[in-house]
């Protein structure tokens, strides 16, 4: 499929572990230039670094990945900086979408405040996804208010078409296009 051309979008993107949010992103990518990011990096950064996480996905490496960006958070808004940084050199890029994975309702909110592109939130949700972590972060995620959500339980060979052309709604919706 060809790619769009038109208008520039941030998508706050956000679901329970195990959604297909990264499968959607990549799905994405081919008919939009698009740009993911996450507020998590620079935290997993510092965990890989300093505290000797080797990327797990379990439920004490989660938490500690919650507890450390909830720490940078509240001391110096490293999430988020990093996220601003991103969200400029998109900005002055070619792309069309900027993904940004953030899950936390207030960080999300603040995100939002300094954006001054169009900017949506999208929740993807899979029925046979319900795992508990153990942390606000992970758990939390669908106390939010999103301006969209993606139920994503289609077949694989059926999700790519179905999610461009919802994704296409959203673009059309945010940009007017």
């Amino acid at each position: 499929m060809e790619r769009e051309k038109k208008g520039k979008a941030v998508i706050i993107i956000n679901g329970r572990g195990g959604t297909g949010k990264d499968t959607l992103c990549g799905f994405a990518e081919r008919i939009y230039c698009t740009v993911n990011v996450s507020s998590a990096e620079p935290i997993k950064e510092i965990a890989r670094r300093y505290g000797g996480w080797q990327g797990e996905k379990d439920a004490k490496s989660r938490k500690f990945l919650a507890d450390l960006k909830q720490l940078f958070a509240d001391y110096n808004d490293l999430p988020l900086r990093y996220l601003m940084e991103k969200y400029h050199q998109f900005s002055e890029s070619g792309a069309q979408i900027l993904f940004v994975h953030i899950r936390e309702g207030e960080e999300i909110d603040k995100f939002k405040r300094q954006v001054k592109l169009p900017c949506v939130t999208l929740l993807v949700r899979r029925s046979s996804v319900r795992q508990q972590w153990g942390n606000a972060s992970d758990d939390d995620v669908e106390k939010y208010d999103y301006d969209y959500c993606y139920d994503n339980d289609k077949e694989f060979a059926q999700a790519e078409p179905d999610f461009q052309h919802f994704l296409t709604g959203i673009m059309r919706d945010a940009c007017g296009e």
